[in-house]
């Protein structure tokens, strides 16, 4: 709401992200391709899913409203449950890490101790019989099942070595002391600890690869995102605000917030005021200067190509592709309005016209209009605050005050007193209307909140 600080919005917002996963991400990337002015892009879509291996069991939860939404958009719920990429962050990894050096094996979920009760099962009987060097193959395995039979395989039996197959199999070969020695010394061992920390980070190895890159970070309205990429693939989130802006500040040193970007070109560029992706991506491509010869050319790598063809909303793979798509057409945008912009203009040239809104991502209805990462935020101009007296009759509660204004504006309430309630908007109209048509209310007296005249506790020292 509009009475929260940025503290208190992301402490709230910590509780949502540390309740939820993050089932799908987009990401894309552009290049500069034989002309400063032409920008290939690639877009990638990447369903996720945490990671099991060697970890407790990861507990999520799903909001029945989320599924649907996602369903009426053609999600993939089985690509996500059954093929999900995985991912850790740094504290998991550690867990991780030292199980494996100490040799054990925790199994996470039932289905892969009846996969593993099976499997251990057919190797015993099968190794009683067999000769060295014979093998057998066990089928069917998924994912960490292949990295979770081979080591408790090979710590059960001394006398077994297993190399995967592909297409979800393993070979199970039966050895001597001697061989056994020999192979687990070998360099192409697919279960060395390193290996197995490689394929358990999934993802994250991704996302270590675009911290290390340090190239400037575009998004719309990220500071969720930027929430889940610290605590689904760095560290838990802290219960520090402060520390959090610092943390995402060393992971990407240059954030730029395309919300923030667009409100703050509406009114002095007349750019129309957008809500979304899409509408922001359409505003730009109708607002475009056809005959500019300096305007970023964006051409579709042929990974992605599918997009430009058909909208897939709510797909983070195409959010991904409108984000990168428009940020540079924006960002020229921006600079002609400013007659900033050069003949041959590139994207550093952009940065420092945008400089006033790098590293500040949009906060929505909150007192200040963005969190500012690499210094204090800046409380934004509001418009006065109400405060609503109510007058004889029964009692009414905040969500009764927040209905009966709810016809007229959108006001956040909140409760001063026993029968006064403050009222904050973001639009100086809603404020003005309400004080216009509410002068007479024959059991609601508003009128502009004064601290010292209407604070309880300065009322109580008066008194």
């Amino acid at each position: 709401s509009l009475f929260d600080s940025p503290a208190e919005r992301y402490l709230k917002a910590r509780q949502s992200v540390q309740c939820f996963t993050v089932a799908q991400l987009g990401e894309c990337c552009s290049e500069a391709e034989n002309h400063p002015a032409r920008y290939v892009v690639h877009s990638y879509n990447f369903f996720l899913f945490p990671s099991t291996l060697g970890l407790p069991d990861v507990e999520f939860t799903l909001s029945a409203s989320s599924i649907q939404f996602l369903s009426r958009y053609g999600f993939d719920y089985n690509k996500f449950l059954k093929d999900g990429i995985p991912y850790m962050n740094e504290v998991q990894e550690k867990i991780l890490s030292q199980r494996l050096l100490a040799g054990s094996s925790k199994i996470s979920s039932a289905l892969d101790r009846d996969v593993l009760k099976k499997a251990i099962d057919e190797v015993t009987r099968w190794i009683a019989a067999a000769r060295e060097e014979e093998t057998m193959i066990l089928q069917d395995l998924s994912g960490d099942q292949i990295f979770e039979v081979q080591l408790v395989l090979r710590n059960a039996l001394q006398n077994v070595w297993t190399q995967p197959l592909g297409d979800k199999k393993v070979m199970v070969k039966k050895v001597s002391p001697q061989q056994r020695q020999l192979l687990e010394n070998s360099p192409y061992d697919c279960c060395q600890k390193e290996l197995i920390l490689l394929s358990a980070r999934g993802f994250t190895n991704i996302f270590q690869t675009l911290v290390k890159a340090k190239k400037p970070l575009v998004g719309h309205n990220m500071l969720m995102d930027l929430m889940h990429l610290h605590d689904k693939f760095y560290k838990p989130l802290p219960e520090s605000y402060e520390e959090f802006k610092r943390n995402i500040h060393n992971l990407f040193p240059v954030l730029i917030d395309t919300k923030t970007v667009t409100k703050s070109i509406w009114k002095k560029f007349s750019f129309p005021r957008v809500f979304n992706l899409l509408e922001l991506y359409e505003a730009l491509c109708r607002n475009l200067n056809p005959e500019d010869s300096t305007c970023p050319v964006i051409a579709l790598a042929s990974d992605c190509s599918r997009y430009a063809e058909k909208k897939s909303p709510h797909e983070a793979g195409y959010d991904a592709f409108l984000c990168g798509s428009e940020s540079e057409t924006l960002f020229h945008f921006v600079s002609c309005c400013s007659d900033a912009v050069e003949a041959d203009p590139s994207f550093s040239q952009y940065l420092t016209v945008l400089s006033d809104c790098l590293n500040k991502v949009n906060l929505i209805r909150g007192v200040v209009s963005s969190i500012n990462f690499t210094g204090e935020d800046n409380p934004c101009a509001h418009p006065p605050a109400l405060i609503v007296h109510v007058q004889g009759g029964p009692g009414l509660d905040e969500r009764q005050i927040y209905e009966e204004f709810k016809p007229l504006c959108r006001f956040d309430v909140r409760r001063l007193s026993r029968n006064q309630f403050i009222l904050l908007s973001n639009k100086f109209d809603d404020v003005r209307l309400v004080l216009r048509d509410y002068k007479r209310h024959p059991r609601l007296r508003v009128s502009i909140h004064r601290h010292w005249r209407h604070s309880p506790r300065v009322n109580c020292l008066l008194q």
